[in-house]
């Protein structure tokens, strides 16, 4: 069956970003059963909307907080292993987050590795091609100044 008519299961996700020495920075963390680089994402939550869920699950995957912009930058599908047998095919819906805070303690810091890097670094570590493309869609960014909390960083280049 295509991916295009499979049933698709709605995911958020924040893309954590930060401006260091001029250079733009996105946070990737592991997932925690196969370890694999991802952005912090997860489940639709009641009465919450998705750049919602998107700065919650930033917060509890990769122990950051900061100003989440509440339009999208794009998405991307992979398939969700959720036990041996079952998978889902999931449309994730990425929200730019500028960090403000990075903790030193979180809810999932004993699960997950987290770690700063350039976009195209990034890309290189993700599986999911369209979210390799939205990361090196960034590496055109160039220098860059620190987006003040009324002006997020729009991500659409």
């Amino acid at each position: 069956m295509s991916k295009a008519k499979e049933k698709q299961f709605r995911q958020y996700a924040a893309l954590p970003y930060r401006v260091k020495d001029g250079e733009l920075q996105v946070i990737l963390v592991t997932t925690r059963e196969t370890h694999r680089w991802i952005i912090p994402k997860g489940w639709p939550e009641p009465n919450l909307k998705g750049y919602e869920v998107a700065a919650q699950e930033a917060f509890e995957e990769a122990g950051v907080t900061g100003d989440v912009a509440k339009k999208s930058v794009g998405s991307f599908l992979y398939v969700k292993r959720i036990d041996a047998e079952t998978r889902k095919l999931c449309k994730v819906t990425v929200f730019p987050l500028l960090v403000r805070e990075v903790l030193d303690d979180w809810p999932e810091k004993s699960q997950r590795q987290r770690e700063w890097m350039t976009p195209a670094q990034a890309a290189m570590l993700v599986g999911e091609a369209e979210l390799i493309q939205l990361l090196l869609d960034l590496t055109d960014y160039g220098d860059v100044e620190e987006p003040g909390p009324q002006r997020p960083l729009s991500l659409r280049l």
